[in-house]
C-alpha cells in the first residue's frame, strides 16, 4: 500500500489486477477491518512495487487525486475493484452518478435504488466505501443538510465539499 498526502489526510492506496481497489483514509477506525474484507474479496492488494506494472494506477491514482485536489478535476477516469456485496456495489456505483459539486441524502439514494426504506442499508454500504473521494461518499449529506458520519471525519467531509462548491463556482458561467 502506498500513503497520499492529501490536504485533508492521508490515503491509502492499493491496486488488485491492475485496478484500484483502495482509496481510504489511514485515520479510519475500523481499518483492518476493510483491508481485511478488501483482500478477502479480491486477494493480495499490492501497492507500488518497482517494475511490477502495479504501480501505474496507483502513480495515476495521486495525479488525479492532485488535480481534484487543485480544483482541476471533476471526474476521475480510473479502473476500479469494488469489495463488496452486490447491494454494495449497486449504491456504490450510485454515488459515481452524484454531480462534482453536489450533495444528496441518504434518502435519495435508497430512492434511486428503488427500496426508499432503505436508508439505513444504504447509510452502511456508503460507510463500507473503500474507494473514498473517488466514489463521492462525502457527497452524501443527512436530511436537512447536516454533515453526517464520515470514514475520514467531518473535517475532512467539509473540506471536500468546500472544495468542489468553491471550484465549481469558480467555473460557473455567469
Amino acid at each position: 500500500m502506498t500513503v497520499y498526502h492529501s490536504p485533508c489526510g492521508d490515503l491509502l492506496l492499493a491496486c488488485s489486477g491492475g485496478r484500484l481497489c483502495l482509496c481510504d483514509w489511514v485515520s479510519r477506525k475500523d481499518r483492518n477491518r476493510v483491508n481485511g474484507r478488501v483482500r478477502e474479496v479480491l486477494g493480495e492488494i499490492e501497492g507500488t512495487e518497482p517494475g511490477s506494472g502495479k504501480e501505474d494506477v496507483i502513480a495515476e491514482a495521486a495525479r488525479q487525486l492532485d488535480l481534484y485536489f487543485q480544483g482541476r478535476l471533476r471526474q476521475f477516469d480510473l479502473p476500479l475493484a469494488l469489495a463488496g456485496t452486490p447491494f454494495q456495489k449497486r449504491v456504490w456505483e450510485t454515488l459515481l452518478s452524484i454531480p462534482y459539486g453536489t450533495t444528496v441524502t441518504y434518502a435519495d439514494i435508497a430512492s434511486r435504488l428503488g427500496s426508499p426504506s432503505a436508508v439505513r442499508a444504504v447509510a452502511g454500504a456508503i460507510g463500507a466505501n473503500a474507494i473514498s473521494i473517488i466514489i463521492p461518499c462525502h457527497r452524501v449529506i443527512g436530511s436537512g443538510g447536516r454533515l453526517t458520519g464520515y470514514a475520514g471525519g467531518l473535517e475532512a467531509k467539509r473540506y471536500l465539499l468546500n472544495l468542489e462548491i468553491t471550484a465549481f463556482q469558480a467555473t460557473a458561467v455567469p
